[in-house]
């Protein structure tokens, strides 16, 4: 299993320089899981960005993945993380939920670089 996070999936979705590496990835929806802030942060830029209808597409790509979502256990978790390696709330919540489903995230978001079990695509 593996964890995409928002940054992939916007760049995957917009076909950005790094979209063939995140396509890697996400090839297999069934192996990929989402926590649910990220379905939220994927939603509301494509929303703003595009039409409701493109939007809703790509929640309903989004959906064929395993869906994770926002547990008491994970937000602890989460803050822990936050005050640890001084995570925006987001971010820490999808590693927490990565770090829960012992599974490694997929990002280009510069806030994950450095940390354990993170596999991070540079440019």
């Amino acid at each position: 299993m593996i964890l995409v996070d928002s940054f992939g999936w916007i760049e995957y979705l917009a076909e950005g320089q790094l979209a063939q590496r995140y396509e890697e990835y996400l090839v297999n929806p069934v192996e990929v899981i989402t926590p649910t802030i990220v379905l939220y942060e994927v939603y509301k830029k494509v929303r703003r960005e595009r039409k409701e209808e493109e939007a809703l597409l790509v929640v309903a790509q989004m959906m064929k993945t395993r869906i994770v979502p926002l547990s008491e256990q994970i937000a602890l978790l989460s803050a822990e993380i936050s005050l640890k390696h001084s995570l925006p709330m987001a971010d820490a919540i999808v590693y927490a939920t990565a770090m829960k489903e012992a599974c490694s995230v997929v990002t280009s978001d510069p806030h994950f670089k450095g940390l354990e079990d993170v596999i991070y695509l540079e440019a």
